[in-house]
């Protein structure tokens, strides 16, 4: 809020500077930290514009208003996927990564989603997904 001081800087703007920054001093020093540097946005407006283009696409291809689901299964980088879809060099990118780093990544996101699936399908079925424990641990002690 530096801008403030260097701005009005007549006496008769003092008692407004002064009754500001007493007001301010008990808030959280990066909270105007938009009036002192200019590339910082004052509102978060166009990343609320970002999720909700992504969540009406959903919303479109779906159907559903919720997109919880959504998420879970494809993971809180969706919203940087449909973003890169858009991109007009997103193939060049691609191409870019190598086969192991995309075997590697690829390890990693099934093992991410295997806990979820393994939750879901135990709420589905209880009795059928341990049955299917007991079964499997019947064939490893044999």
């Amino acid at each position: 809020m530096g801008w403030v001081k260097e701005t009005y800087t007549q006496e008769s703007d003092a008692p407004m500077v002064d009754n500001l920054f007493r007001y301010s001093k008990g808030f959280w020093k990066g909270l105007f930290i938009c009036y002192d540097h200019y590339y910082v946005p004052r509102t978060n407006n166009d990343l609320e514009q970002f999720f909700r283009q992504t969540k009406a696409c959903h919303r479109r291809i779906t159907g559903l208003r919720n997109w919880n689901r959504y998420i879970m299964r494809n993971g809180e980088m969706i919203v940087l996927v449909q973003d890169a879809l858009r991109q007009s060099h997103v193939i060049s990118r691609l191409r870019s990564v190598s086969f192991e780093a995309y075997k590697d990544c690829k390890q990693r996101w099934d093992n991410r989603l295997s806990g979820a699936i393994q939750r879901k399908r135990f709420n589905r079925d209880p009795d059928a997904y341990l049955s299917g424990l007991e079964h499997k641990w019947d064939q490893l002690t044999r």
